[in-house]
């Protein structure tokens, strides 16, 4: 039987299916409720917006967009949102989805923090931006209706989402805290972390090994 939730249908797909146990299995319910409402609020803004993304690739990068966070991908340490790529863009090719639609949804996700490209790029790129914007700060509220975010929120529960989340940024970072340098993500350790300092552009330059 397909799911719908308010109004969205999600994907009734292998893929889908194997998506969704890996999540249920590798994370816990802040991240399987988060991602699902990322889909879901995506999906509402997509269709607000006329876009129209691929809701197999759209739930795909939805479910592994902050996977980096708890499973990172190599021993090399990179951003936690190129974790979350390249093991997306493995599921996908290992279940041979084409190159490029692999692409699609490693963009997706490795950008998903990345202020004002997304929203230039492919649709599933654009949504899984603006779904990861409403849930985390709100972005976008205003524009949905409110039965439709009440239907989101009762099938997945936000719970004590605000801290639970910031938590599990610092968690998944403060081991790595190089890997936020440029990012968003340097202002959860600067605030979390006793200590941690970010270094700036100006810094760096200012540093470069030429003489002027």
């Amino acid at each position: 039987m397909t799911d719908i939730i308010a109004g969205v249908e999600l994907p009734d797909t292998p893929a889908v299916a194997a998506a969704t146990e890996f999540l249920r299995e590798r994370t816990g319910p802040l991240i399987f409720h988060h991602s699902r409402r990322v889909f879901l609020f995506g999906s509402l803004h997509a269709h607000t917006m006329g876009l129209r993304p691929d809701p197999e690739l759209l739930y795909v990068s939805a479910v592994f967009h902050d996977v980096g966070l708890l499973i990172p991908f190599s021993g090399t340490p990179q951003r936690f949102e190129l974790d979350g790529a390249d093991h997306a863009r493995r599921f996908l090719l290992d279940r041979g989805f084409s190159g490029s639609a692999a692409e699609v949804v490693w963009r997706a996700i490795a950008l998903h923090t990345t202020p004002g490209v997304p929203g230039r790029m492919e649709p599933e790129v654009a949504a899984t931006h603006y779904g990861v914007l409403t849930d985390a700060v709100g972005w976008g509220l205003d524009g949905l209706h409110g039965d439709q975010v009440e239907e989101v929120v009762a099938a997945h529960p936000r719970g004590d989402f605000k801290k639970e989340f910031l938590r599990a940024f610092v968690d998944g970072l403060k081991d790595r805290p190089d890997t936020t340098y440029g990012t968003v993500n340097a202002d959860i350790l600067e605030h979390f972390v006793p200590g941690f300092r970010r270094t700036s552009m100006v810094e760096r330059v200012i540093a470069a090994p030429w003489p002027r």
